[in-house]
């Protein structure tokens, strides 16, 4: 006979485990999570990491401490391998960019110590920012039209810059001279942003490709002029600039972008925090505001599966772009 004593013993056998299981794993997070910034303390990128994370705390939990951490070196490389090998319990998370999840492992496969698909676990879409396309204050040249009719008309005679061999500006003036049917032109890449808006502001070159929250500065202070941006439709920063489908390059599209992942493995339901108060503090309309002001479109609509879908078109992408111009980066 089954009598109560019995379902009693049997009810303590069934939940004994999941109370054990549950005493067991402590509650997250319980140290502070550690965001990782692959470069230096200062751009655009850190501005973002360091506002949104302010933001999230309090949405992930009473007592939730962010510490936004700037490990820089090897185009991103360094922190980006850093944050995949980190344990998978929702404590490290990485501001990924086109650099550290497309270009650079695009650009050297066989050196770049991760894969950026399969190594990390994506979390959200943080924000997007148009490459645009700048002359020197001097230059005859107002549209993207003109200028890639005189590069076209005199191969080999131009110079141009981007923040890097590698950078997403420099895939950018490849994808131009791809889609423009093969424009030669001269590579010189600079360090970082500063550099080739200086480089812009002397006349250095002929033209640059570099993301607008680096040029927006200069280019409103007329130190030289912004002629084109990179992504599909104009921008609110400069809504008088065309797009590079406008000056008759179908299908060309960039821009850069900023993203966070987290190690291979990340629990579905840190995931699904992490993600829920990224986005939340996105659509805070301060922080769109002030991150407006940096050249920064803040995204706070995404979902891990669309971040993972993202990601791996933006790699993609960025692959036939090294592929179709053969490029090599310098050893």
């Amino acid at each position: 006979m089954i009598t109560r004593r019995h379902l009693a013993l049997a009810t303590l056998a069934t939940t004994a485990p999941l109370a054990n299981a549950a005493a067991q794993s402590p509650a997250w997070p319980s140290r502070p999570i550690v965001f990782t910034i692959p470069f230096q303390a200062g751009g655009s990128a850190d501005l973002l990491a360091r506002l949104v994370a302010e933001r999230m705390m309090p949405r992930i939990g009473p007592g939730a401490r962010i510490v936004v951490e700037n490990r820089a070196g090897a185009g991103g490389t360094i922190g980006s391998d850093y944050v995949r090998r980190q344990p998978p319990d929702g404590h490290a998370v990485l501001l990924a960019t086109p650099s550290t999840h497309g270009t650079v492992p695009a650009l050297q496969p066989d050196t770049t110590p991760y894969d950026p698909i399969a190594d990390f676990t994506p979390i959200a879409i943080m924000g997007r920012a148009p490459i645009a396309l700048a002359v020197p204050k001097a230059s005859p040249f107002h549209d993207a039209r003109a200028l890639i009719a005189a590069v076209r008309a005199a191969p080999g005679s131009a110079s141009w810059g981007s923040s890097g061999s590698g950078s997403v500006g420099h895939l950018a003036g490849e994808l131009m001279a791809l889609l423009a049917g093969g424009l030669r032109a001269e590579h010189i890449p600079y360090r970082g942003g500063a550099g080739v808006a200086d480089a812009l502001a002397k006349g250095e070159v002929q033209y640059a490709w570099e993301p607008l929250g680096s040029l927006a500065a200069g280019a409103k202070d007329g130190l030289f002029r912004v002629i084109a941006v990179g992504t599909a439709t104009r921008h609110p920063l400069f809504p008088e600039v065309g797009t590079m489908q406008e000056a008759g390059l179908q299908g060309f599209e960039a821009s850069t972008w900023n993203v966070m992942v987290g190690p291979r493995g990340l629990p579905p339901e840190i995931v699904a925090r992490l993600s829920a108060a990224a986005n939340a503090s996105l659509a805070e309309p301060d922080v769109r505001s002030r991150l407006a002001v940096a050249g920064i479109d803040a995204v706070s609509d995404s979902t891990p599966e669309s971040t993972a879908a993202f990601l791996a078109a933006e790699y993609a992408k960025f692959r036939d772009i090294v592929a179709r111009a053969n490029l090599r980066l310098p050893r």
